[in-house]
């Protein structure tokens, strides 16, 4: 029996590592234990517990001003620890998190194979998104396999010398995540949600934002509070926007939005309230990676506040639209979806080119065989 690790440390990793982590521990083929380093700590716990995932080790890091020096040593360190008490014959990471960039070196270190899932991504430029580019590069130089969620992903790992027989093209596990969370989100009662159905006035279109990217951090965050009023003072809608507990995140969303009446800034949702709130939105603006390739499973498009994306598939299919943090851009292009129905409708139509369900399956296939 082989012994497999899965770590991850972010809300985002958890979601997408959660069809992965029960797919592997339901297979008697492998003993299956979970590393969560909490990078983000309350965002993942609720998480876990929607999944009904418990963590075997968690390295609890995530400290108030936590820098990127401190989380890369610390996670190197404690995952040393780990892997000594659990010998690990693969460890699997995901994505491109600081989380995924320093537990990939300590596998490595340790003698482990390392699986990297949603592999291949790339903007090319190492300053955008920061630190995810390198980290994802980084982490694709230390893998063993590599589980690539497109054809385009592919293409990236297969230029950079990667050899074909350790490339898998998958699907993204989120939509795996997705298909589970939404049959359990309607069939269960949640608190968070039946607040939001008394805050939010659904005779308005609902236009859903979320934002923390650190290259946003400082003016692109003002161009894009700018943004927002605009198309909230334009437009019949009601704008929801749950706010990242980022200091550098808060404080111009709170200066520009605080007291624009249609516009609502909430906390941070559970995954499943905001699965909720995205299947009743009419239109997502985002800078989340994530969200880019859910939404069109929902029939939503989308507008990405980012320059340069490392999923240009679904920029080629038409379901996102990237807008940078150019305050005309995205008002202009917000104004369009929301104003004229013709192109509303051709756009929430669009296939999303991110996956079946049944990325998580291919994985363990893959693995069975190894």
């Amino acid at each position: 029996m082989k012994n497999i690790l899965i770590v991850f440390g972010t809300r985002p990793e958890a979601i997408k590592m959660a069809p992965v982590v029960k797919e592997f521990k339901d297979n008697i083929n492998f003993n299956t234990k979970v590393c969560v380093t909490a990078q983000h700590r309350e965002m993942l716990d609720q998480v876990l517990e929607f999944f009904d995932i418990k963590a075997d080790y968690d390295l609890d890091l995530m400290k108030p001003n936590q820098n990127l020096h401190n989380l890369t040593a610390e996670i190197i360190l404690a995952l040393k620890t780990i892997l000594e008490k659990f010998p690990a014959d693969f460890v699997f990471v995901h994505g491109d998190t600081t989380t995924t960039m320093a537990s990939s070196i300590a596998a490595f270190y340790s003698g482990a194979k390392v699986c990297h899932v949603e592999a291949g991504l790339r903007t090319y430029d190492k300053y955008a998104p920061f630190p995810e580019e390198l980290n994802r590069q980084i982490s694709a130089r230390i893998a063993d396999y590599h589980f690539a969620p497109t054809l385009k992903s592919q293409e990236n790992l297969l230029k950079e010398n990667i050899s074909i027989e350790n490339i898998l093209i998958t699907g993204n596990t989120v939509i795996d995540a997705l298909y589970y969370a939404v049959k359990k989100v309607n069939s269960i009662n949640n608190n968070t949600i039946e607040s939001l159905k008394n805050m939010i006035n659904f005779k308005k279109d609902i236009v859903l934002v979320t934002g923390h990217r650190r290259e946003n951090h400082g003016k692109g965050f003002i161009n894009i509070c700018k943004a927002l009023k605009k198309v909230a003072e334009q437009n019949s809608v009601q704008i929801i926007y749950p706010v990242h507990m980022n200091p550098n995140v808060q404080k111009p969303v709170n200066e520009i939005l605080k007291n624009v009446n249609n516009i609502l800034l909430i906390d941070p949702l559970p995954y499943e309230a905001f699965l909720w709130l995205m299947e009743k939105s009419k239109l997502i603006i985002t800078d989340s990676g994530g969200i880019q390739e859910e939404a069109p499973s929902l029939g939503k498009p989308v507008l990405v506040m980012r320059e340069t994306t490392e999923r240009p598939e679904a920029v080629d299919a038409g379901t996102v639209i990237l807008v940078g943090t150019n305050t005309q851009r995205i008002i202009q292009e917000a104004n369009n979806l929301l104003q004229n129905d013709s192109e509303y409708e051709r756009m929430s139509k669009l296939h999303n080119p991110y996956g079946d369900g049944k990325s998580s399956k291919r994985i363990l296939n893959f693995l069975l065989k190894k």
